[in-house]
């Protein structure tokens, strides 16, 4: 749980930035679209190539927002579901980030640090964990402090939102639900 403090310096660092340092460009911004029929409700479509996750909600109908993805290498493909959900969560690289670029991870190396959840956390303020088989993969769909990257395939294999989006698709994302990566 975030403190009332970490809130509060959140809360002041967003109304300090100024609002055109958050702008994304209109395609990516949450829009309500048709979407196939025959694809059930209550599951999450991810199309790389477009850079959207769709949040199938209704016959016909979804959620779509703009996302990052994983960078060439780093890239998703298949079904999982969300085993479990964060707000404000902590993080901590993979070991095998860290391997692939130690100077950008060089204060996780020989310890087992984990960055608090909060403002200037990476996973931002929420997060959907990726399983397959009943297993983590260590990805995620979560919110970020970069918000250029939407659009972008930047990331190390997670799926990243911006705050206000990952927020609203969090409130309606329950455990279990199915997310398709083509």
């Amino acid at each position: 749980m975030i403190s009332r403090r970490t809130f509060l310096a959140a809360a002041a660092a967003m109304a300090a930035v100024p609002a055109h340092a958050f702008e994304v460009s209109p395609i990516f911004r949450p829009q309500r679209v048709s979407i196939k029929p025959d694809i059930a409700p209550g599951q999450i479509l991810i199309l790389q190539g477009a850079h959207f996750l769709y949040f199938v909600d209704g016959p016909g109908t979804a959620m779509r927002y703009g996302v990052g993805l994983g960078k060439a290498g780093q890239e998703l493909a298949g079904t999982y579901s969300v085993g479990a959900r964060k707000e404000w969560p902590t993080w901590r690289p993979t070991n095998a980030m860290i391997e692939r670029d130690p100077g950008t991870y060089s204060k996780f190396i020989g310890n087992d640090y984990v960055q608090p959840g909060g403002p200037g956390n990476p996973l931002g303020a929420r997060a959907m964990y990726l399983f397959q088989d009943g297993r983590n993969t260590y990805n995620a769909i979560h919110g970020t402090i970069a918000p250029r990257s939407i659009g972008q395939s930047v990331s190390n294999g997670c799926v990243r939102m911006l705050n206000e989006h990952v927020m609203d698709l969090y409130e309606r994302v329950p455990v279990g639900t199915t997310v398709t990566i083509l």
